[in-house]
């Protein structure tokens, strides 16, 4: 997966994504908009057949916030990890007990 910074300030990001779409980008933004230090985050696709995608954050606070969107995109990556995990742990064991059927 490729990235590409469009804008970066203290409260703001905006990123490229080369070669995703709606499921990946609505997946993060839902992740995003978990955090409650974010104000915005949504995301942009202006052709599904011929542009990447492009990620938005804003932070809320405009004056020192209490973390920069870098950090909420990290950690709006990892809760979606993380729920990865727990559903293919969950997905094996319900395949093992309707195995056993």
């Amino acid at each position: 997966m490729n990235l590409k910074v469009l804008k970066r300030t203290t409260d703001e990001l905006r990123i490229e994504i080369e070669g995703e779409g709606h499921t990946f980008c609505n997946l993060l933004q839902k992740a995003l908009l978990e955090d409650d230090t974010i104000d915005v985050a949504g995301y942009s696709i202006q052709h599904p057949l011929v542009s990447n995608p492009v990620i938005y954050v804003r932070m809320k606070a405009k004056r020192k916030p209490e973390k920069r969107p870098e950090t909420a995109l990290k950690e709006a990556a990892e809760k979606i990890r993380q729920r990865n995990k727990e559903f293919r742990v969950s997905f094996e064991k319900a395949l093992k007990e309707w195995q056993k059927k």
